[in-house]
């Protein structure tokens, strides 16, 4: 038996025209469940006027024999506080996390006005990352001319459920950005892929490549690939092959009036992994 911290992320898609708007709308459900927010994302090109605010909330200690138990066990007893009168819904596990959605329009209305469903996921210590903290949405500054390398990531996650992996790759990339977005999710037979616009950046792209993959800390990057373009390209891949977690990532600088074209499954990068 060991203690273990656990965490909880409880994401809400709420109809809203800004990220203020998105916010206040769950400040009652922050306050109750006694969380925070640590992220506000538009998802309006998914669902058109929709916003995900991500209220986060740490757990005591627990003592565990079984980290799924554990992380189910938590999402379980969340949702019976929140909602005791409501039928338990189904808690799917692949540690190191655990999740489960709401989506009955009549319990999310009550919770959050405006709201559409509800991902409820618990995290264990075992999670590579965590959320940055929330900051209110500042007003957005001019890019400078002189800014004209176009920085962009690939997050690999060894998980089911998109949602896991999303949190994951957001978290990564807020060590080389806050202002990170995500423009891409696709799900293969290994696990989802997460694509991220990092921003422009003033430094030539080898450099934004360089730096880009040592605020992310990772060892035994890939030679980098510079392009005939001037794009250029790192990867570093898990060597390990986890059966869980992030597993390979993908850093790609170019000028920002060059398209990028990403690595396919049908066309997979040439680097596998160090000293092949």
């Amino acid at each position: 038996m060991v203690e273990q911290d656990l965490r909880l992320l409880i994401s809400v898609v709420v109809s809203a025209e800004d990220e203020r708007q998105a916010h206040d709308a769950c400040r009652d459900l922050v306050d109750r469940i006694g969380g925070r927010v640590v992220e506000a994302a538009d998802c309006s090109d998914e669902e058109p006027g929709c916003w995900s605010v991500t209220i986060g909330k740490d757990l005591p200690s627990v003592q565990v024999h079984n980290d799924a138990a554990a992380l189910a066990r938590s999402v379980r007893t969340f949702i019976r506080e929140l909602a005791p009168d409501s039928p338990l819904p189904r808690v799917c596990c692949e540690p190191p996390t655990a999740w489960t959605v709401l989506d009955d329009p009549e319990l999310i209305g009550k919770l959050v006005e405006g709201a559409e469903r509800l991902l409820v996921e618990a995290w264990s210590e075992q999670a590579p990352f965590q959320p940055v903290s929330y900051q209110e949405p500042d007003t957005p500054e001019p890019v400078p001319a002189e800014h004209t390398t176009r920085l962009r990531l690939r997050v690999d996650v060894a998980v089911q459920h998109p949602a896991g992996a999303q949190w994951q790759a957001r978290a990564l990339a807020s060590r080389i950005t806050e202002a990170a977005t995500i423009t891409e999710v696709t799900q293969g037979g290994d696990g989802v892929s997460v694509h991220l616009d990092l921003g422009r950046w003033p430094q030539p792209p080898q450099q934004a490549v360089a730096d880009a993959a040592e605020a992310l800390g990772r060892p035994e990057w890939s030679p980098m690939e510079l392009r005939p373009d001037g794009t250029a390209v790192q990867r570093w891949l898990d060597v390990l092959r986890p059966t869980s977690g992030i597993t390979s990532l993908e850093l790609v600088a170019d000028r920002a009036d060059i398209e990028v074209a990403w690595p396919t499954e049908d066309e997979p990068p040439v680097w596998r992994e160090p000293g092949s």
